[in-house]
């Protein structure tokens, strides 16, 4: 017998780890309180806005920050009721030929943020005083592939 341990055996690494999530920045702000509590007679409508970025974090490490931009801004009476911003961050590691890692990092990693940013956004409109915010689901397809047809369609210069 040998007295050498026998060598481990690791697995390659995944072509998509979530290393952790957090809430980079959270605001939610009520102007009109607390008259707009007395005066308030039909449920808000809700503006949205959602927007996905992604930036390395260490070059040659596949490191990744992606972050989910949403500010909902809520109106009735031609009032502000609320404003709620939230940036809802994940540190990703990304291994991934290099003509997937647009997709990966503006599609799937934001599906994988999505559902805890959309509960942090209930819960603070709810603890807010107003019906909770539920976000529907996010087509981050559409939403990458609109992203990219802009910028296609942006003119580089005058010939």
């Amino acid at each position: 017998m040998s007295d050498t341990p026998p060598a481990a055996h690791t697995a390659p690494p995944g072509p998509l780890i979530l290393n952790m999530q957090y809430t980079k920045d959270l605001s939610f702000e009520v102007p009109g309180a607390p008259a707009i509590f007395a005066t308030l007679r039909e449920t808000p409508q809700i503006d949205l806005q959602l927007d996905v970025q992604a930036r390395p974090i260490e070059d040659g490490q596949n490191l990744f920050e992606v972050t989910l931009d949403i500010r909902a801004d809520a109106r009735a009476q031609d009032q502000v009721c609320f404003i709620a911003e939230l940036t809802y961050c994940g540190i990703f590691t990304v291994n991934v030929p290099e003509q997937d890692l647009e997709p990966v990092l503006l599609v799937e990693c934001p599906r994988l943020l999505f559902p805890f940013a959309r509960n942090i956004l209930a819960e603070v409109t709810r603890d807010g005083g107003f019906p909770p915010v539920f976000l529907n689901p996010i087509d981050f397809v559409a939403l990458w592939q609109n992203r990219r047809g802009q910028a296609m369609e942006t003119p580089v210069g005058n010939a």
